[in-house]
């Protein structure tokens, strides 16, 4: 028999009435919880909706604010999204106090970037606090993770055996002259000293190109932290560039990811060739640059010429990845055919979760087999990719 308990969740999961088989009438906290659930979940049903919230209810600041009374944070935002698709309120965001009310994460952010042309001056303090609270939660989980990354696999690419002092690599050196031991001195005397090398203003060159179309939304906000992370590390040369049919090169705000995103006008249409042709013009040192493609593929401008450039940049030597998206859900549509011809240049083409992008560029930093290392982490390449 199922406990009473069990059976209450079940009576709120199937939304009562006589149709539910429970036969639970819910009282006090239960019923409030019901209440709420019901005005976003029964909106469209005529006979349920005297709790409906409707883009324009008054009671929708109210109803943010029980969710984070009775739900979890994490069930929170789910509703929240819902709340936005089933009931159409991206209406609520261009008001500072139902802003206000919302908790932030990542999809609010990616719809604030939507609106962000639109949003009135009134509201548009609360949207940046909004972004930069999203901004900064990333930015602590997902900075050191990078730096040491990148930093590992830059002093790997330019060790040597013949450094200057202050350039030596202990832990290396003594491993590698353990044989030299000398008992009756009680040291080792290293014959062959490694170190890092002499540093450069920067290694590597790394250009990040991003599709700013609506269902790239979250990834140009991960994009936009990693960039800002690795624009802060000199030893890397970062530029940014979004496009949708125009091109916007965000190098320069690289320094507040904040200003960035807001600097990103989500929608619109597709044109990879002219986006390609303008990161064509930024690359100095083709064989010491790394081009990071993140887009789904669907070509709206010319596509013959798209496949030229993109011949034409891995021709040149440049380490090109194509990523269909960089977020935590994966992607669910690309251009096959388009990904097909990448991944028979030898270019990568996949989609990447966050929490591997930093092991990801580390990889390509070190020029290591992209493929055996997107293996090794169980992440399925387009048909054909193998470099």
């Amino acid at each position: 028999m199922e406990s009473e308990e069990t059976v209450k969740r079940w009576r709120l999961i199937l939304g009562g009435e006589e149709a539910d088989g429970t036969g639970v009438s819910l009282q006090g906290v239960e019923l409030q919880m019901d209440q709420t659930l019901a005005a976003l979940y029964d909106a469209n049903d005529k006979e349920k909706s005297r709790g409906s919230l409707g883009a324009s209810s008054p009671n929708v600041s109210r109803w943010l604010g029980d969710i984070r009374t009775y739900f979890p944070s994490s069930v929170v935002k789910v509703m929240q999204q819902d709340a936005l698709k089933r009931l159409n309120l991206q209406s609520m965001l261009l008001e500072p106090e139902m802003l206000a009310s919302v908790t932030p994460d990542i999809h609010l952010v990616a719809t604030l970037m939507t609106l962000s042309r639109v949003i009135p001056d009134k509201t548009k303090d609360t949207a940046r606090q909004v972004v930069r609270a999203v901004v900064d939660e990333l930015m602590k989980k997902l900075t050191h993770p990078m730096q040491q990354a990148i930093t590992g696999s830059l002093n790997k690419a330019t060790r040597n055996r013949r450094p200057r002092h202050n350039e030596i690599d202990w832990n290396t050196t003594i491993r590698k002259n353990l044989k030299h031991y000398q008992p009756q001195y009680k040291t080792i005397i290293p014959e062959v000293r490694y170190g890092y090398g002499r540093k450069r203003t920067s290694l590597r060159d790394i250009v990040l190109c991003l599709d700013q179309s609506g269902s790239m939304g979250t990834s140009v906000i991960y994009s936009g932290i990693f960039g800002s992370v690795m624009a802060s590390m000199p030893a890397v040369n970062t530029k940014m560039v979004v496009f949708d049919t125009a091109v916007v090169d965000l190098t320069e705000e690289l320094k507040d990811p904040v200003e960035l995103l807001f600097g990103v006008q989500l929608g619109g249409g597709t044109d990879i060739n002219r986006a390609l042709g303008y990161c064509q013009g930024l690359i100095m040192r083709p064989a010491d640059s790394i081009m990071v493609l993140i887009t789904d593929l669907y070509e709206g401008g010319n596509q013959q010429e798209m496949l030229k450039k993109m011949a034409a940049i891995v021709a040149s030597g440049v380490q090109l990845v194509v990523l269909l998206a960089l977020n935590d859900d994966g992607t669910s549509s690309y251009d096959h055919q388009n990904a097909s011809f990448l991944a028979n240049l030898g270019v990568p083409v996949f989609a990447c979760s966050p929490d591997k992008f930093p092991d990801l560029m580390a990889c390509a930093i070190q020029r290591q087999s992209i493929a055996q290392w997107a293996s090794t982490n169980n992440i399925p390449m387009a048909s054909g990719s193998s470099r």
